[in-house]
């Protein structure tokens, strides 16, 4: 009797660049509970090498793994072994002294294809074959299907092996536009990479590649902007400057205009600058009615032909969301304003003011003037001043340290308007309209958390969530750092964090988020302060925390009499150190406060204040 042929094994094919996924023979496959498919996610992210049996169980269980844990991932890898079936050879998941080794081919699993793919048109390019290089990194970028085992984050060794995955794509997405570039192609790449940028705002080489594509695409002032914004995140996130070779970059651009004009686009080498802001914040929420405010006042066609200007300035404190206002409203007004909304910065990244030199020549060269400006720095600002005129540009000047500098770089006539963000009021300049940027609402303040934890975080308990933004002061800025640390620290409960938060000797010791911290920004405003305004602060932070006081009281802590003391009191509500009423009342009958964080680190640095003055 002839015996039955075996059955044929089956075609498995498995996904890792998006969800999880398998099939065999075309069917989808059940992969099993989650924490077996954990296990499959790290053996393929990791396949044809040996994983060790720890980092298995750190991939199921995070925080303590039971006691069985071991037996448990037994019975998990005997129930892969039957999803993925028999095959002729050694077996498919074996075990061995360095832990579990998945045996898969390269049409099995698309990380592998990938790779190989990648690899092939890596090799294309370096021997100079272009086109097909091009044409092989785009079927390996092809293959991707979302962020990389998006359905098993929750762990963070997957997460980890996502990361690394992703990192991986990047990277072959940078090698693609170059390769475009080179081709020629560079509308292409400037629409491909415009969301895969601003998802990855710190990676040099693909915003290198972004503003390349941009620049031969003809769109020159998009091109500067990318460095732009790319110099300030730098400075603000990390403290560095871009690498010399994207700063030399900028410069020949500045310099030279389009190197490549492309059909279709004419030269703009010459066009007024479009718009050189930084990209909207994401997670922009609240301020609805300042919002309305400085977009009525911006908005409006009134012109400026008396030389009063057109000048807003947006006060308060520090970290209350000045910039991202400015920023969001200048988005909006595109229209308003079609030859150019530009964002210069007045401080250098610690904090110290530029010279006016220095930004009349970062205005002029963003704004296209290629005349060289007249050494003397009062000549060179009215030659600022007048190449204004008859323009419709929107410029923020940002962080305002005094009314000087900015006062020179005031249009003097046109329909220009001119947006300076201060923690002071600048009451020096006049005359201007002013909007003051308190603290969110609490309201405000609980949405722009949810924002930043991600969905759902702080549905788990409101009430902490609320003690939260209150120990932030409903400071954005604050507000946004506690909620990048609750993201990163999915395991801390809200209520353990507002208990960290609401501890006075710990506060700004947790407004921490990598490389951006409250307490360096607060450091910023207590160094604006002259040394008397300082020790006032810290005689003011022997008043109770959070407790609202009178100008007698205020007169007793700082050892004035009163009238003296009002005045301090007056200078410090000016640079927005202590609050004060909003309406028209007598000074005794005046209620005033320190913000709390601004309490809790004039307190902090009282020390110092106290021993300079002995």
């Amino acid at each position: 009797m002839t015996q039955p042929r075996p059955a044929a094994p089956a075609r498995l094919r498995f996904a890792v660049l998006g969800p999880l996924t398998g099939e065999a023979d075309g069917r989808p496959l059940n992969l099993g509970p989650l924490k077996q498919r954990l296990v499959l996610a790290v053996l393929l992210s990791r396949a044809n090498t040996a994983v060790p049996v720890d980092l298995l169980t750190d991939a199921v269980w995070p925080e303590e793994p039971p006691r069985t844990a071991r037996k448990n991932l037994q019975v998990y890898v005997c129930a892969l072994r039957t999803l993925l079936g028999r095959q002729d050879g050694p077996d498919r998941l074996a075990h061995s002294a360095g832990g579990y080794l998945l045996r898969i081919a390269e049409p099995e699993l698309d990380v592998l294809r990938f790779r190989a793919l990648a690899r092939a048109g890596r090799s294309a390019a370096d021997s100079g074959a272009l086109a097909p290089a091009a044409r092989l990194l785009r079927q390996a970028l092809d293959l991707w299907q979302g962020p990389p085992l998006a359905d098993l984050r929750c762990s963070p060794a997957v997460r980890a092996e996502a990361d690394r995955l992703e990192a991986r794509c990047l990277g072959v997405h940078e090698d693609w536009a170059e390769t475009e570039l080179e081709l020629g192609n560079a509308t292409a790449v400037a629409e491909e990479l415009a969301d895969l940028a601003e998802r990855h705002p710190l990676r040099e080489r693909l915003q290198a590649a972004r503003m390349n594509a941009l620049h031969l695409s003809g769109r020159q002032a998009e091109a500067l902007a990318v460095y732009d914004t790319h110099r300030q995140l730098l400075a603000r996130e990390l403290g560095l400057e871009p690498s010399p070779a994207l700063t030399d970059r900028y410069r020949l651009l500045l310099a030279r205009g389009r190197t490549r004009p492309t059909a279709g686009h004419p030269d703009r080498s010459t066009a007024p600058t479009a718009a050189l802001l930084p990209a909207d914040t994401a997670d922009f929420t609240g301020r609805t009615a300042e919002l309305r405010e400085l977009l009525a006042e911006l908005g409006h066609d009134g012109g400026n032909v008396n030389g009063d200007g057109n000048v807003t300035v947006l006060s308060g404190p520090a970290g209350s969301g000045k910039t991202a206002l400015a920023v969001h409203a200048a988005h909006l007004l595109a229209d308003r304003f079609p030859d150019g909304r530009l964002l210069v910065r007045l401080r250098t990244g610690d904090g110290a003011p530029r010279p006016l030199p220095e930004l009349l020549a970062e205005l002029t060269a963003l704004t296209g003037h290629a005349d060289p400006l007249p050494t003397d720095p009062a000549r060179a600002a009215a030659h600022w001043r007048a190449s204004l005129a008859g323009r419709r540009t929107l410029l923020i000047l940002d962080d305002a340290a005094g009314e000087a500098v900015v006062r020179e770089l005031l249009p003097a006539l046109g329909p220009s308007a001119v947006l300076v963000t201060s923690r002071s009021q600048l009451a020096g300049l006049a005359p201007v309209h002013r909007i003051a940027v308190p603290p969110l609402a609490p309201a405000e303040a609980l949405d722009l958390l949810a924002r930043t934890t991600g969905p759902g975080r702080i549905g788990t308990d409101r009430a902490a969530a609320a003690r939260i933004v209150d120990a932030c002061g409903l400071l954005p800025l604050a507000i946004r750092v506690a909620g990048a640390r609750l993201s990163v620290l999915r395991h801390l409960p809200l209520a353990e964090y507002a208990a960290r938060l609401e501890d006075p000797s710990g506060t700004l010791d947790e407004l921490v988020a990598g490389d951006v911290t409250v307490r360096a920004r607060l450091d910023s405003g207590w160094h604006d302060l002259p040394h008397q305004g300082r020790l006032a602060l810290a005689r003011l932070a022997t008043l109770p925390l959070a407790l609202l006081f009178t100008l007698p009281e205020a007169a007793t802590a700082l050892g004035r009499p009163e009238h003296l003391a009002l005045r301090t009191l007056e200078a410090l509500t000016d640079t927005g150190a202590v609050t004060s009423p909003t309406g028209e009342v007598t000074a005794h009958a005046a209620l005033y406060a320190l913000p709390r964080l601004t309490h809790l680190h004039a307190r902090e640095r009282a020390p110092e204040a106290l021993t300079t003055l002995l």
